[in-house]
């Protein structure tokens, strides 16, 4: 990880200053993003090119070494930051602002640590009043919601802080799974039942739990409507105006892939359904890697898929009612260079390719998917070429 971030422009390790919140939709749509690690980009930059106005930072931990403290990331007490401080107050000076995502997948849990609901809920605030945060999202996720104490904590937490912060945002964030979330998921909403809490929205990730492409998310999304439905007794409408997703732009962890065009066909149900929330993994991966198919590797630093500069953000300020801004088109040189302008080695059809291997043909990018010999790719034939698009 490489830690970076913008010295605060107040000084003296002030916290950024409260502004009046942006609307409700840009918390829904805001995208997630690593403000110290992950090579985050300059956020100000994002806002001008994608017109984004909200982010969603990540994470709020325990510390490292134990304790009831947050920090960012385990190793940043929040007591003492400057940097993600800077972060706050530059998108605050561009009309923007911020949600504060606990949890996540790595690191130790304040619901962990902290022994009671009410010391949970205590260390939260330190982060809601240095830094003025109109929303928070609690990221309930492995192994933590795998702890029923912890759990317990989290939500009793979040419940305190719904009553002590009037008007806060407040959003739920867990596993996604074929029929909505896993065993674990349910128990959490169990929970928030049984806590008669409900935030502004339940939402999951369907992505590393063998899903690819729009059509297995929608899926998803459906059946957690029904889970929602029967856990808190709502109508369908009532638990979709209750119900986000969370998604995972360009190659997920478990080698899953979510191009543009999911993006959309997900924003579409979304839209259509008025779901509550839409958001996605990451700000920090919402560029091209290089090669763009990064070998066939996940990064935390970009997408794996063929892109423009982000183009996952574009669809989160369209949820949230919003026109990205036009991207004025690039002039191609008057001489293509060689192979119509590919990087990949062209295709040979004497040549032996294995899973992972990429060629360019016919102006695209392809990489095998098996052992193949002698099939030129193309979208049909065995199915052993995936099309990665045009060079």
């Amino acid at each position: 990880m490489v830690a970076a971030g913008t010295a605060l422009a107040t000084g003296h390790g002030a916290a950024a200053p409260a502004r009046e919140a942006v609307g409700s939709n840009w918390y829904a749509a805001a995208p997630y993003l690593m403000p110290l690690d992950n090579d985050p980009p300059d956020a100000a930059a994002v806002m001008d090119a994608t017109g984004l106005k909200a982010f969603q930072l990540a994470f709020l931990l325990a510390p490292n070494g134990g304790g009831c403290s947050p920090t960012w990331g385990g190793t940043g007490p929040v007591s003492s930051d400057t940097a993600v401080a800077g972060v706050i107050a530059t998108i605050r000076a561009k009309g923007g602002d911020v949600s504060a995502s606990v949890g996540g997948y790595g690191g130790t849990k304040l619901g962990q640590t902290c022994g009671t609901p009410e010391a949970t809920a205590a260390a939260y605030q330190q982060a809601i009043d240095k830094y003025g945060l109109k929303a928070l999202d609690f990221d309930l996720e492995e192994p933590e919601y795998e702890n029923a104490a912890a759990i317990h904590n989290e939500i009793g937490a979040a419940k305190i802080l719904q009553q002590k912060n009037p008007g806060i945002y407040l959003s739920v964030t867990t596993a996604g799974t074929a029929d909505g979330t896993g065993w674990f998921g349910k128990q959490m909403l169990n929970e928030a039942k049984a806590q008669s809490f409900t935030p502004d929205n339940f939402s999951i990730m369907p992505f590393d739990g063998g899903f690819n492409g729009a059509a297995s998310q929608t899926a998803a999304l459906t059946n957690f409507n029904s889970v929602l439905r029967s856990t808190f007794g709502w109508d369908e409408a009532t638990a979709y105006a209750h119900e986000g997703i969370s998604q995972m732009n360009g190659r997920s962890d478990t080698g899953e892939y979510f191009t543009q065009a999911d993006f959309q066909t997900v924003l579409d149900f979304a839209t259509a359904h008025h779901l509550a929330r839409f958001t996605n993994w990451s700000v920090n991966r919402d560029r091209q890697c290089s090669p763009p198919d990064n070998n066939g590797k996940t990064s935390g630093t970009c997408s794996s898929v063929p892109q423009g500069a982000y183009d996952f953000t574009k669809y989160s300020v369209r949820f949230a009612g919003a026109t990205p801004p036009t991207t004025p088109p690039t002039t191609p040189p008057t001489t293509p260079p060689g192979n119509g302008g590919c990087t990949a080695a062209a295709y040979g059809a004497g040549t032996v390719y294995v899973g992972g291997d990429t060629v360019s043909y016919q102006g695209h990018t392809w990489r095998a998917r098996w052992w193949t010999q002698g099939e030129a790719p193309s979208t049909g034939g065995s199915g052993v070429w995936q099309d990665l698009g045009a060079c």
